[in-house]
């Protein structure tokens, strides 16, 4: 199997570490990553050029994911670090994956991103909920790097900065005056509030993991990985289903496929110019 033969050639040097049905399952998480991946180049390059950009976000994301799983999956990515609470004469080293908070790093700002620029949300707005986004993931790495029961200092932070996201998606967003009122209305709805309920999800599993270390390294990697793949892959086709029907120049997004004064009028913007 390919987990036995991932395990034997990049060994763990940790004590609580991953097995092979663990690197098993990541596998079969990379596949389902990476053909996902595929599909969202199809029905990008569908989509008319200056129509992208919501496909575009989600190729994005989708890469990083499949890089990151196939990382895991290969039991590359962690680093052993001592932790409490399990393991008789002292603490044990458990596995802990930075090529996880790598991939959230870059993938939950951008999963923010592609609902909050459905909405009328001032772009100050978004970039403080961006901002939030990583403060969350940077303090779940290091509080997952921490011995010390500090880390449930860096686990409040985190958790605080959730709360604000929660007010972005769930109250700052919906009382702003939403793009094509009606169908996007009704679709960010639907989206905010999935992805909302998610995200209530991972700071369970890394109280479980990495923080009270109650559960095992494969049993962290399945509850993760399922988490991702429905938080992923699922939520992007949910979100670019909502939004397929959608004028573009609805958003009111400013493009750079016109040239700057070819052939336009002196304080006029060029025909197309909202579309991005």
């Amino acid at each position: 199997m390919a987990g036995n033969q991932a395990v034997n050639l990049n060994p763990p040097d940790a004590a609580e570490h991953l097995v092979a049905h663990g690197s098993d399952w990541l596998w079969a998480a990379f596949s389902y990553m990476a053909v996902c991946l595929f599909i969202a180049f199809g029905l990008m390059f569908k989509r008319p050029r200056g129509t992208r950009l919501f496909h575009q976000i989600a190729v994005v994301i989708l890469a990083t994911s499949s890089l990151a799983y196939f990382s895991m999956a290969s039991d590359l990515g962690a680093t052993p670090i001592p932790v409490e609470f399990r393991g008789d004469g002292g603490d044990p080293t458990r596995q802990i994956w930075y090529v996880r908070y790598i991939q959230w790093f870059i993938n939950f700002p951008l999963l923010l991103l592609e609902v909050l620029l459905t909405t009328g949300v001032p772009l100050s707005d978004i970039l403080v909920t961006l901002f939030m986004s990583i403060v969350l993931v940077v303090c779940g790495l290091v509080g997952a790097l921490v011995h010390s029961t500090y880390k449930w200092g860096y686990y409040t932070f985190g958790c605080t900065a959730l709360l604000y996201i929660w007010y972005s998606l769930l109250w700052n967003a919906p009382s702003t005056t939403l793009a094509a009122r009606g169908v996007v209305h009704r679709g960010y709805y639907l989206c905010a509030g999935f992805f909302s309920f998610m995200l209530i999800t991972y700071p369970i599993c890394w109280a479980c993991a990495e923080g009270a270390n109650v559960i095992s390294v494969t049993s962290e990697m399945v509850w993760y990985g399922i988490l991702d793949c429905i938080a992923g892959p699922l939520f992007l086709f949910l979100f670019l289903w909502e939004i397929r029907g959608i004028d573009y120049s609805s958003f009111g997004f400013g493009s750079s496929q016109f040239v700057a004064g070819a052939g336009a009028v002196p304080g006029k913007r060029p025909v197309g110019e909202q579309q991005a």
